[in-house]
Order: structure tokens, then C-alpha cells, then sequence
């Protein structure tokens, strides 16, 4: 008999253990993410922080931006396809391992990923980020992924057009079904396949150039244009639109000749300074002023033009963002609530010339510039908003004398807070509305039938920003609510 003993199976053999390497801009991209999510942060404070305290340069960096800022712009659409590649509910599944999938979806569906790099280095970052567990989970979902290109998946996911039009919409330019229907009221479109809708949806979805304001009096455009690499704007004397870089890095913009705004903002302001005016234009009124961007240019405006400008801002850390931005402008800057008009000596009752409300508001014209924004913002916002937008223009109205003159803008398309609150004020006040297309520059295309004016991405580059313009009717100041 041997002395062997039986005969025991083969051992087999085992992988070694490697430790995870993951990528950095990714992880960069995907501790954005989890910031936006489980705190609200917003992407465009969190991320350059952590790029910068990461040393993460050059086209890492772009490549962590454009995943950070894809991912929160497309996450409806790519929930939509992570549902049909998910063994789970979407809603039973752990945030953070949703976002790493989304994180991995938008790599694979619009980036120029090859598909086994972006699944590998992606469940690299879950295997440090997560447990193991779930980074099994999140490779064999994005795995399904690879099967198909986005037209494909959303041929199977998006309800077909001719059915329900918004809920298609909504699902392929990755937009909440209310504001799909926000977009289509505003604009007034009733082709039955929402045509301009989806044009305006696509402008969204496109992150927006970078515009900067060359400060009348204190740097030429044409001048920064050419210090920057920009290109003056269409529309605004002071625009220059940027084709990339940090506009941080530029020294007219670190030492304030220049800043970052939207031509669309820009245009805004101008039509307040350009609107017809009869007697006394010397005393002028921004009644919601942080963070200070169109009190800056109504400043330097004034400062040409012999006037003054009274700034209010409620927040004290807004307020002095406003006093930055203002420094060496004829621009009195009030921590003070908008709405207390003829309560407070530094806000008479008639005391000013013009006055601009740049009211709160849902931010639905800058969806493409911060992009969890659409994801954030629910229909039941709207009515609070709209109240307090009411009482400000109630408040402007009284502020500026009979016969001046009040602009009234917000960010956003949505029609109880642009149209309505305009007609409402005209029935409790009996002011004249201006026609703002003749404050804007000639030549500026699809302005409509006015006298408001919306401006869109999709027509004119620039945020959809509303304006009104209101003449405060000749008459006892009791005639109008306080």
C-alpha cells in the first residue's frame, strides 16, 4: 500500500490580487458627481476645486469637465436606457453607484471612449470608490450598454414621437416633461412634432460659450477680444465670446476691466439705459443687485451719463460681491430686501428714474450653463417665485417716479413667470408696456411680435432671457399696491 495516501484534486489556480489604479480625472469627475447629488452642490464651484487641488491638468481636465457636465446634462436620458439595461429599479439602487453608472453611460454613449476603456476605467473607479460587489454590478450593466450605440437605445426607450411628443422630447434632449411643455408655451409652438421645441432643447444640450463684457469705460471690446483670442458678440457693443480657456487667466478679468456675462444679461441692462425718457435721468435703481454683474455695467453707463445707481441686495455675502464688482463706480450698494420700498429712506417711494428688477427665478434660460439645474428644479417652485417676482415688480413700480421707467427681466422662458406677471402688473398699476425690441440693437432677428422680448439659445446665442419694459403711469403713487 502506498504511503501517499489518495490523490487530492489540483488546486486552481487564482488570479493575484491588483490593486485598483483609477484613473484620476475620472475620479475627479465622479466625487463631482456625488457632491451634486448628496449635498446639492453645484458642478461648476465643486469640480475646478477639485481639479486644481488634484493637479489635474491640460486634457485630463477637459476630459473630467466634459464627463462631469455631460453626465448631469444627459442623466435623464441615461437613466432612461440604464432602466432597460438593470436588473434593479433605478430607485432601489445605491446614489453613488448610480452616478458612477451614469458616469460609465455617458462615456460609452457620447464620449470617444472605446468600450472596453470605458468599462475597464470606469469600474476601476468603483472598485476604490465602492465596494467590490457593486463594481461587478456596475460592469455588467455597462457591458449591456455596449451593445448598442444612443440612437439605438433610444429608438427602444424614448415613447415614439407621433404618440406623445413631450414625453419623446424629453427623453432624447434630457429634459423634465414640465419643462418641455414650459419651452413649447413659450414659444408658441403648436407643430404637432414640436419642432422649435426641440431645436431649443438641442441649444441646451450644448454647453454654452463663454461671453465676457468688456467694461464701458475701462477696456475697448475689440481690444479684449483680441487679448483673449475672443470674438466680439453679435449683439452687444460689449460682448466678446470666448472659444475656450479659464477666464480666470485673464488679466482684464482679474483686475476687473472685464467679466464673465451673458450677452443675453448684457442686452438686458442696455435696453433699461436705452428706453425713452422724459425730465430728470439721473438717479437709478437696481432693486435685486448680487452678484453684481449688471449693476457693474448699468454703473458704468451711469458714470457716462452724469446718474447714480443705488444697488440693493438682501444677502450681506451677495451684497459685498456687488461692492467688488462696483468699485470705483457712481454705484451705492443697500444690504436690504427689494421689497421694502418708501420704508426705507435709502428706497423712496419716486425717487428714481429707472429701475431694474432682475427678479429670482427658476433659471430654466441657463440650463446649458449649469446643468443639474434641470434635474433640481420641480414645477412646485414655480408658484413661490412667482410671488415674490409680483411683490419686487409691485415694489419697482413704486420706486421709480411717474413717468420713468422699469425693465423687468428674469432667466427663464416659463410663461407665469415672464408674460403673466407683465399683464398682471399692467391690471393693478395701469403702466405702459414699452416696446423693448426698439431699445435693442437693430438688426437682432426673431424678437417677435413684442412689446417683451424672449430671447432664446437657439435664435440668438444667448441665455433665454426675458425683458419688459414698464412705464410708471402719471398718477398718485396710492394708486399703486403696497
Amino acid at each position: 500500500m502506498s504511503g501517499h495516501g489518495p490523490s487530492r484534486p489540483a488546486r486552481k489556480a487564482t488570479r493575484p490580487y491588483r490593486k485598483p489604479v483609477p484613473d484620476p480625472a475620472r475620479r475627479a469627475a465622479f466625487d463631482a458627481l456625488t457632491s451634486v447629488s448628496a449635498r446639492d452642490a453645484y458642478a461648476n464651484l465643486v469640480l475646478p476645486g477639485l481639479l486644481r487641488d488634484r493637479g489635474i491638468t491640460g486634457r485630463d481636465a477637459a476630459f473630467a469637465t466634459e464627463l462631469t457636465y455631460g453626465t448631469l446634462r444627459r442623466r435623464g436620458t441615461l437613466d432612461a436606457v440604464l432602466a432597460a439595461c438593470s436588473s434593479r429599479p433605478l430607485a432601489e439602487i445605491d446614489p453613488r453607484v448610480l452616478d458612477m453608472l451614469r458616469m460609465g453611460a455617458y462615456q460609452l454613449l457620447h464620449m470617444r471612449v472605446p468600450a472596453h476603456a470605458g468599462v475597464s476605467a470606469t469600474v476601476e473607479v468603483a472598485r476604490v470608490a465602492l465596494s467590490d460587489g457593486q463594481a461587478k454590478f456596475v460592469n455588467a450593466v455597462l457591458r449591456r450598454i455596449t451593445e448598442r450605440d444612443e440612437e439605438a437605445w433610444l429608438a427602444e426607450v424614448a415613447p415614439p414621437r407621433e404618440r406623445d411628443a413631450v414625453a419623446h422630447l424629453a427623453v432624447r434632449y434630457a429634459h423634465p416633461e414640465w419643462i418641455v411643455r414650459a419651452f413649447a408655451d413659450a414659444l408658441g409652438d403648436r407643430d404637432g412634432a414640436l419642432a422649435e421645441t426641440a431645436a431649443a432643447l438641442a441649444a441646451d444640450d450644448a454647453p454654452g460659450t463663454t461671453h465676457l463684457i468688456a467694461r464701458p469705460g475701462q477696456i475697448d471690446r475689440d481690444e479684449l477680444a483680441a487679448s483673449t483670442g475672443g470674438e466680439p458678440g453679435p449683439w452687444s457693443p460689449y460682448a466678446v465670446h470666448l472659444g475656450g480657456g479659464d477666464p480666470a487667466d485673464i488679466a482684464a478679468v482679474r483686475d476687473n476691466r472685464a467679466a464673465v456675462q451673458d450677452e443675453g444679461s448684457q442686452l438686458a441692462a442696455l435696453a433699461l439705459a436705452a428706453a425713452p425718457l422724459d425730465g430728470a435721468d439721473v438717479r437709478w435703481l437696481d432693486l435685486c443687485a448680487g452678484p453684481g454683474g449688471k449693476a457693474g455695467l448699468l454703473g458704468a453707463l451711469a458714470a457716462g451719463r452724469g446718474a447714480r445707481v443705488d444697488a440693493v441686495e438682501q444677502s450681506e455675502h451677495r451684497a459685498d460681491l456687488v461692492r467688488r464688482t462696483v468699485s470705483g463706480l457712481p454705484v451705492t450698494v443697500h444690504t436690504l430686501d427689494g421689497r421694502t420700498v418708501g420704508s426705507d429712506p435709502a428706497l423712496p417711494e419716486g425717487g428714481f428714474d429707472r429701475v431694474l428688477v432682475d427678479a429670482p427665478c427658476t433659471g430654466l434660460g441657463a440650463l446649458r450653463r449649469r446643468p443639474e439645474a434641470r434635474w433640481r428644479r420641480q414645477p412646485a417652485d414655480v408658484p413661490s417665485l412667482t410671488k415674490l417676482q409680483r411683490e419686487l415688480l409691485q415694489a419697482a413700480l413704486r420706486a421709480v417716479r411717474p413717468g420713468g421707467v422699469v425693465a423687468y427681466v428674469v432667466c427663464s422662458p416659463h410663461l407665469a413667470e415672464t408674460r403673466v406677471q407683465v399683464a398682471d402688473a399692467v391690471r393693478r398699476t395701469g403702466a405702459e408696456v414699452l416696446d423693448v425690441r426698439a431699445a435693442l440693437p437693430a438688426g437682432m432677428p426673431d424678437l417677435g411680435a413684442g412689446p417683451a422680448v424672449q430671447l432664446w439659445p437657439h435664435r440668438h446665442g444667448t441665455d433665454a432671457m426675458f425683458v419688459a419694459l414698464l412705464r410708471r403711469p402719471v398718477q398718485p403713487s396710492s394708486a399703486l399696491p403696497g
